[in-house]
């Protein structure tokens, strides 16, 4: 069996820098600390990026990048709740996987001017994608809403997962457990409370299924539940 070539230094680099930013929090984590959870000099990390900050803004067009697919929404037809639930379910993933992001938005982005415009940016196709969800639900008589409600539900469902990390902390509502375990992904209660948001706007069968998977994340309290609901 042929050996897999080794991960080049720049790819450690920003690996090594998601973990410590998701464990510590990115003001605590400094380009020292880095260098030495990978056991190399800081002249080799300045070698592949010049300071913190690039790496933070490589590490977002990551999230950009895994993001942007989502936005697309279905191709060929209009969409429908699962859709809905899908969209929301990968997005809090992605916000989950790059948590360190959004618990610091405003420090972070406050430094760097492009990278703002750049999250602003984001933060647009996110809204214009979850309006066209719903237009998409609205266009099969699954949603009864005004267009001004929908681009109001976009607002704030975008407002949830932007802030949602920040909340959970300060409200202390997140259980005290070690990074990486399942039960620390208390996305999907933001998941919940997104679904919530629009159940109102749902018609028959379509609130129903909504709030039946809104009530499936509450009490999951984090555990993965993809699989599960999938095959419902």
């Amino acid at each position: 069996m042929p050996r897999k070539p080794p991960r080049r230094t720049r790819e450690r680099i920003l690996e090594t820098a998601l973990a410590l930013f998701n464990r510590a929090g990115e003001p605590h984590v400094t380009t020292a600390d880095i260098a030495d959870e990978m056991n190399i000099s800081p002249g080799n990390l300045y070698y592949h990026f010049r300071n913190k900050d690039e790496i933070i803004g490589l590490l977002f067009g990551r999230l950009d990048a895994s993001l942007s697919p989502l936005f697309a929404g279905p191709s060929s037809r209009d969409a429908d709740v699962e859709d809905l639930w899908l969209f929301m379910h990968l997005m809090f993933e992605r916000v989950w996987e790059y948590r360190f992001f959004f618990r610091d938005l405003d420090e972070i982005t406050s430094r760097d001017r492009k990278l703002a415009t750049r999250v602003a940016d984001l933060l647009q196709r996110e809204q214009n994608a979850v309006i066209e969800l719903c237009n998409g639900l609205r266009n099969v008589g699954a949603l009864r809403a005004a267009d001004a409600e929908i681009a109001a539900l976009a607002v704030n469902v975008v407002m949830i997962a932007t802030y949602w990390m920040s909340f959970q902390r300060l409200s202390r509502t997140a259980a005290a457990t070690a990074d990486g375990d399942p039960a620390a992904m208390q996305f999907e209660r933001a998941i919940a409370h997104v679904l919530a948001l629009l159940a109102p706007y749902l018609l028959g069968d379509h609130r129903a299924l909504v709030e039946h998977l809104g009530a499936r994340y509450v009490g999951t309290a984090g555990a993965p539940v993809r699989s599960d609901l999938a095959e419902e």
